[in-house]
Order: C-alpha cells, then structure tokens, then sequence
C-alpha cells in the first residue's frame, strides 16, 4: 500500500468506564479518529478508489467528483493526495469549516451550496445533483458515496478488527447511520461470529425516517439524509433508535470531559444508543459502538462553543 495510506485500520477498541453505570452492559467503542484524518471515512474513501482502479472505471490522472459534508470528502483529499487524483468536492455550508480547511489542505476544489438552516431533507439530493452535473462537465469519475458497494467492503475489515479484539460474544451494535456502509460491513462481519447480534441504526431524532418519521432539519453531521440509504433495507436492522441534536451535541461534549472520548455530534448519538441499550441489556452484555472522528473538526461549531 502507497506510503500514509498504510496506517488505515487497525484503531484501537476500548471499553467506556464512568459513563456506564453499574448493573449495565458493558459499552465498547472503537476510535476511528486514530486513522489519518481523524474519521473512519478513511477506509471508505480508500475502498472506493482502489475498487474504481482495479474495475477500471477510474482512469489514471481522471479527476473524481463526490458529494460530501466534510468527513467523506476530506478522507477522499487525502487518498487522491496520495494516489495523484485531482478532487472537486461539492459541500455545502451546513457542515462544519474545519472539513471545508482540510479538504482544501488536501488540495481539493470545492463547491459550497448554501443551507444556513442546517441539513435539510432538500440539501443531500441537491448536492448529489450538482455532483453529477459537474463530473460531466469535467469528464470526472463520481465515487457516489450513497450508491457506491465497494465501500461497504471497505468497512468489513473494521468489523473483522472488532472481532480479533474483543473476542467475547457481542450482544448489539448500534451505529450512526449516513450512506450505511460501515453499518453494513461491520454488522454483516459481526453476524457472522453472533448470529444473534442485535443490529441498531441511530438517526437524528428531528429526522427520524428509519423510526417510520418524517424527514426533517437537524444539525447531527454525517447522516439523518430524510430518506432511507440507497444501500440500506428494512431486513438489515433491528432496531432504530432515534437521538435528538441536543442530546447528540451533548453527549459529545459530556463523553470529552468524563472518558476523555473526544468526538463530534455523530459519535454523541452513537454513545447515548449504545448507553440505552446497555441499561436494557443489563450486565454482562457488551454493546459496540464507534468514535467516528475527532472532536477536532467541530472546535468551530456549535458543538462545544
């Protein structure tokens, strides 16, 4: 593997301690801001441009095109860095400015669409449009986020580094769901192990469309799109648990300052999930989890100002 793009994979697992209360299951998260740009979008972006090579469908030198709040996108910078690929990103200002700082560090060019509102039902499917448009007009190849499957074996070997370090029975997974990827990949390996594992997608309460709701706006980066993910059915989980902004920018800022688990608002609804789901678990039961990026990428936000 070319040069940084090596220390992909491989991030720690870790048990939470003082958030968890006695008489509940315990609570495993794996910290996936110990990749290179701080996200475990790292290993999408990675399998996705490595499955266009191997297929042929990214041509050397061929720009790529993605539509992206920020983690996806400053994942893909890094990777096109790396492997010589000029990036055009199309983002908008819903998302937090330190991904717009790093995707341009990068050396992407990006194209910001405005939603001061937040991330709305309208935003993503406005944003895939202009992607489209764009890489016709430059000839670019479209990594596709929500449609693209080679990302979802990207994620697998997340679940299979979950698996060689925590070799106890895993009782429920609980993951923050964007273009479903990693819950795809990292469930289906879990599975494989307990069959029985109880597979739960968490989404923005204001939002709550998985839960049977109504699309809405809400401020919970990576996921919450108003509609279900192309790659995602009904049959894939069990459960959806629904986590309102507040209670996801809190639990972010309260998980920094008890565990030290410093992270965004995605990783906030992850952790209260998998809390819910311990104190219905009871003792003696292990719920996963992830820390999906650094806490680092929302300094400027709302989040802990």
């Amino acid at each position: 593997m070319e040069g940084l793009l090596a220390a992909i994979g491989n991030t720690p697992l870790v048990r939470l301690t003082r958030l968890v209360e006695p008489g509940m299951a315990d609570v495993w998260v794996k910290l996936e801001a110990a990749n290179p740009t701080g996200s475990y979008k790292d290993r999408m972006a990675l399998a996705m441009i490595e499955g266009a090579e191997r297929s042929g469908r990214l041509e050397p030198g061929q720009p790529v095109v993605e539509y992206t709040g920020g983690s996806t996108g400053s994942s893909l910078a890094f990777v096109c860095a790396v492997k010589g690929y000029p990036l055009r990103i199309v983002t908008s200002d819903a998302f937090a400015v330190e991904k717009h700082r790093t995707m341009t560090a990068y050396g992407a060019e990006l194209e910001i669409v405005s939603s001061p509102e937040g991330i709305t039902p309208q935003l993503i499917p406005a944003m895939r449009a202009r992607a489209a448009e764009l890489a016709r007009e430059i000839g670019g190849y479209q990594t596709d986020q929500f449609r693209n499957t080679d990302m979802v074996d990207g994620y697998r070997a997340l679940g299979t580094e979950i698996l060689d370090q925590l070799r106890e029975p895993i009782d429920a997974l609980c993951l923050y769901v964007g273009t479903s990827g990693c819950f795809l990949g990292v469930s289906q390996t879990l599975r494989s192990r307990d069959p029985d594992l109880h597979r739960v997608v968490v989404e923005p309460a204001e939002s709550a469309v998985l839960s049977g709701g109504q699309p809405g706006t809400h401020r919970i980066e990576g996921g919450g799109i108003g509609a279900m993910p192309d790659l995602l059915s009904t049959d894939d989980f069990d459960e959806a648990i629904a986590v309102s902004t507040d209670e996801a920018f809190a639990m972010a800022r309260g998980a920094t300052r008890v565990e030290g688990l410093f992270s965004g608002p995605s990783t906030g609804a992850n952790v209260t999930a998998a809390l819910e789901l311990a104190r219905r678990l009871g003792e003696g039961k292990r719920v996963v989890t992830i820390q999906v990026d650094s806490g680092l990428k929302y300094l400027g936000g709302a989040v802990y100002q």
